[in-house]
């Protein structure tokens, strides 16, 4: 016999308090605390025959031994593939998210439809819509001859009991978790005790039956998938579901996986027909680039095992407030900070009474210390109104003392530039992955050619950087470095450009 008992739950973190109170002490969320019902044995129901029984024993094995790989089931969608490592594995459960609007259900009604088309059993199940407004976005993008077997259904039990009838599914998609309830449980649907215990039985289901679950996740203000932390450790993949509205392209990041990679992307099109796959993302992102406009330079990132070419865009105005404006957007803050300070202290660049705006062009979102030197020179670049070389790709990162420091798959950024017509790279030293070249190159089918016609120049320091801007410009020198100024004699401090050969914006 069991009673329920009434707990106040974090909506944010899932702590229970046993009374409510306006501040969560977990995690210092305010108004946060839900009142819910739980289920608990009576008082008594411990000393129960169930209570004394005492645990089996089981089998303990060692780290040798074969280990088959797990059998993959491919979409057909190579981007897709991409992010979940080759394929969706037989029962596991694959979690995401993304903001309203941004494509979730129409990446996962193609997916399910090219799985369909290949003679495995799909379920779709939406929480949320109607079966007929799914079936008016499969008539839209062409896909209503798929044998897709749908049903618009919120109860677990229920939908547990009639995947169970016949063979069991392949691939089973609930859209979305949050909608899904159980009468297990006495709250309402979307609370963390609900998604929690839904989620689990739905899990449950799938490592019993092998079918592969995709469960589609909300999210919260500020990007993260909402509910409890706890569903995410209990699923094997995360994947989060990017893309802004001005923009007709689509980022799937794979946030966690536990039979893949966990930094690879997909990039998809937003088109008229769905979307569709982008095998080349380095010229989409480039595509229509401003070629001889100051303040822009090119970037050689990685994101997982792709490299990817994007435009990084700057912005130094004289600023008419007290404290200068410093706007990011798809770039680190805090490390534009770092940016500006190197520059000040040993690049002899002064943006200290500049309003400072940097953007990521295209809606992309830069998190490593690689794209250092690429902001750092469209800065520079932007300041001193001297346009940058448009055949010239950047990579590498800024250390505090202002010296370049080495990257990873440095040879890898260098082959994409070439790929796309860059004839020189700025970046440092590439001498550590020289060893290398060869066999990798060799793996990916390049072309010599292409290698031999890129032209790698290397710097060491933020200054070597500044002055080799600076001569770029109409009319203007080549600044001395501060090795140079060293052994000449000069101070400690760093080189600094003259005002007879630098604008008077420099100072």
């Amino acid at each position: 016999m069991a009673r329920a008992v009434r707990q106040f739950i974090c909506q944010v973190c899932g702590a229970s308090q046993p009374r409510w109170q306006g501040k969560c002490d977990a995690c210092n969320s305010w108004n946060s605390l839900v009142e819910e019902g739980l289920t608990a044995p009576v008082s008594g129901a411990a000393s129960g025959p169930a209570s004394r029984r005492k645990g089996r024993t089981f089998r303990l094995e060692g780290l040798q031994g074969d280990s088959a790989e797990p059998p993959r089931l491919p979409t057909g969608m190579a981007e897709l593939d991409r992010v979940t490592g080759g394929g969706f594995v037989r029962g596991s459960v694959v979690l995401i998210g993304g903001d309203p609007g941004i494509g979730k259900s129409t990446l996962l009604i193609q997916a399910c439809a090219q799985l369909a088309r290949g003679g495995h059993r799909v379920v779709y199940i939406s929480g949320e819509e109607a079966v007929a407004q799914v079936r008016l976005r499969a008539e839209r993008l062409k896909l209503s001859d798929a044998p897709v077997e749908l049903a618009s259904e919120t109860n677990v039990e229920d939908i547990i009991t009639t995947l169970g009838q016949g063979p069991a599914p392949r691939l089973v998609v609930i859209d979305s978790i949050q909608t899904m309830w159980t009468g297990a449980i006495d709250s309402a649907p979307g609370t963390v005790t609900q998604v929690r215990g839904s989620a689990q039985n739905l899990i449950r289901f799938a490592k019993t039956s092998g079918a592969a679950l995709i469960l589609v996740g909300h999210v919260t203000k500020d990007g993260q998938i909402a509910g409890p932390r706890v569903v995410e450790h209990m699923v094997d993949a995360v994947a989060s579901f990017e893309g802004e509205s001005g923009h007709h392209f689509r980022i799937l990041r794979a946030v966690k996986n536990r039979f893949g990679p966990t930094d690879e992307i997909g990039v998809f099109e937003m088109t008229g027909l769905g979307l569709s796959q982008v095998s080349n993302p380095s010229a989409l992102f480039l595509a229509g680039r401003d070629v001889n406009t100051p303040g822009t330079a090119v970037l050689a990132a990685m994101e997982g095992t792709r490299p990817l070419l994007v435009e990084v865009q700057a912005l130094v105005a004289p600023s008419a407030l007290g404290t200068p404006r410093r706007a990011v957007v798809g770039f680190d803050s805090s490390r534009l900070s770092m940016i500006i300070a190197v520059l000040e202290a040993h690049g002899g660049v002064r943006l200290g009474q500049h309003d400072v705006y940097l953007n990521v062009a295209g809606g992309m979102k830069i998190t490593e210390p690689a794209a250092d030197l690429a902001a750092a020179a469209a800065l520079v670049s932007s300041l001193s109104g001297c346009a940058l070389p448009p055949d010239t790709a950047y990579f590498g990162e800024i250390g505090l003392s202002g010296s370049i420091r080495p990257v990873v798959q440095a040879t890898t950024r260098a082959r994409e530039a070439a790929k796309l017509g860059f004839k020189r790279v700025v970046s440092p030293p590439l001498a550590q992955e020289k060893t290398t070249d060869a066999k990798s190159a060799g793996e990916r089918g390049d072309r010599p050619a292409d290698r031999d016609a890129l032209r790698a120049d290397t710097v060491s320091h933020i200054s070597d950087l500044v002055a080799q801007i600076a001569a770029a410009g109409p009319g203007k020198p080549r600044a001395a470095s501060p090795r140079e100024n060293a052994r000449e004699g000069h101070g400690a401090r760093r080189a600094e450009p003259s005002r007879s050969r630098q604008p008077a914006d420099w100072e």
